[in-house]
């Protein structure tokens, strides 16, 4: 909740020349040291905190972002991260040498012992990359070569709200802008009918442990709040409220959201707080979405041969593969920052029972998903990532036998892939030791990630910053944060 004096100090014209003397000074002394008067950020947004299109630091190779977040973090060394050796370890004890005294969770630091779990499942190389890909996505494994895979990706955090709250918006700490956000805060509108970020969650097959998913993932923070993301609902209306009432004509409608724009100007002139014009904005966007929402989401205008592509699933409203085709269609008009959740993937235990199906509902969708977009020339513009907030362990959670056992979560290292915009395509990066508990070449940092998606968007991620609350605030934090060359096309 921001304070009175700084809404204030969002300057507007009455509040600006109602100040001192030493306004017009500070402004001619920030020109002449080529900085922002505010100190608030240099490129992406005018002083009254609206988007500007095309004002990235230099020219950037992704427009739009598609990021498919597997909540509950897959277990990457039963889908990417190969391990033959661990099949010599079966029900042995993860030696102290390895886990280092790690932290654990409360679901296993109780446990009598830590045997080793190997995958069950099979594998083979793929591609002129080479990638190791499990049985269980064959669609997926057609494509290597199109993906860049980071199996050395680690975090801090070891619980699913803070590490997801960390992946998306770059702090444990809840109530700062997510990545999409900022990439609407940056990047600007490209359709003035639809949200430039819009938020999707697809129902999973398979129901057995879900994590809950909080609204706050995807908040503005401290960025002006028309940043935030827009929910669309996977069942029933799109968007609650967004149609007129029974009995309530258009005419109506616009009457009265006409009344509403006037007094809400008449309030804006009087205190100034930018948060007005975002509620004018989101009535008008919502009238807008009228039109435009229903024409989206009308799957009936999609040839036969887009579900052959997607397959059928996506016939069904709120599946992975049907909110993966919702999101193609959302990149082609327009929107800039599309984010998927995909929940259950928090396989403590039943992996053999419940991995299948995970990786069932995405394996032909993200197949589909990327051949859409390159076939309709919207891949090279079009980032596409993959994956979730961490891994999983090596040893098993719970019994062990060589046909089942659970994984705890694992912050050390694990497995995303990206593709499209402006990424690298065939690229296998970083590496894992036998037991996939530890890096052993090129670690990547959620910093360093962040600092290489806000390149590709065409940013400095030490330029696209905020002044709030006294800090120069960044996605990629105070600490160093450096862009991953080796991941670039």
């Amino acid at each position: 909740m921001i304070s009175y004096n700084e809404f204030r100090q969002n300057i507007t014209r009455r509040y600006f020349f109602q100040q001192g003397s030493h306004a017009i000074g500070a402004a001619a002394l920030a020109s002449l040291m080529g900085s922002s008067p505010g100190g608030g950020m240099v490129h992406g947004a005018d002083l009254a905190g609206g988007p500007l299109v095309g004002k990235q630091n230099f020219p950037g190779k992704a427009e739009h972002v598609i990021y498919l977040h597997m909540v509950g973090g897959p277990p990457q060394m039963d889908i990417y991260d190969y391990k033959p050796v661990m099949n010599d370890w079966y029900d042995k004890d993860l030696p102290d040498s390895v886990r280092m005294g790690q932290r654990l969770t409360t679901m296993t630091s109780g446990q009598a012992r830590f045997p080793i779990a190997p995958s069950k499942f099979k594998f083979a190389q793929h591609g002129e990359c080479g990638m190791w890909v499990t049985e269980l996505l064959p669609q997926t494994a057609k494509m290597v070569d199109e993906l860049c895979f980071i199996r050395s990706m680690h975090t801090e955090a070891i619980n699913h709200e803070p590490a997801i709250t960390y992946i998306q918006t770059g702090t444990q700490v809840t109530g700062k802008p997510c990545l999409g956000a900022w990439a609407s805060y940056g990047l600007g509108s490209l359709n003035q009918d639809l949200p430039t970020f819009v938020v999707l969650v697809a129902k999973p097959t398979n129901t057995e442990q879900v994590q809950a998913i909080s609204a706050r993932l995807w908040q503005s923070g401290y960025l002006p709040g028309q940043h935030a993301g827009c929910s669309f609902r996977s069942a029933g209306d799109p968007i609650l409220y967004i149609n007129n009432p029974p009995g309530v004509p258009a005419a109506i409608r616009r009457k009265t959201l006409d009344g509403l724009k006037a007094l809400n100007e008449l309030n804006y002139k009087e205190v100034g707080d930018p948060e007005t014009h975002t509620r004018i904005e989101q009535y008008e966007l919502a009238y807008r979405m009228q039109s435009s929402v229903p024409e989206l989401t009308d799957l009936s205008t999609e040839p036969a041969s887009t579900f052959e592509l997607y397959g059928e699933a996506a016939k069904k409203p709120g599946s992975f593969a049907n909110i993966a085709l919702l999101s193609r269609r959302l990149v082609e008009r327009g929107v800039r920052f599309v984010q998927v959740y995909l929940n259950n993937w928090d396989t403590h235990a039943n992996v053999a029972g419940r991995l299948p199906d995970q990786c069932r509902d995405v394996d032909q969708a993200c197949y589909g998903l990327v051949h859409d977009l390159k076939s309709r020339g919207l891949l090279d513009s079009t980032l596409i990532i993959w994956g979730g907030e961490f891994g999983r362990t090596i040893y098993s959670q719970g019994g062990l036998t060589k046909e089942n056992y659970g994984r705890d979560h694992h912050p050390r290292c694990y497995t995303i892939w990206m593709a499209g915009g402006g990424i690298k395509g065939g690229h296998i990066h970083g590496e894992t030791d036998d037991f996939s508990y530890n890096i052993v070449k090129d670690p990547v940092h959620l910093r360093d990630w962040h600092a290489t998606i806000l390149h590709l968007l065409g940013f400095d991620h030490e330029r696209l910053a905020v002044n709030h609350q006294g800090l120069n605030q960044k996605l990629t934090g105070v600490e160093p944060a450096h862009v991953i060359k080796e991941l670039l096309a």
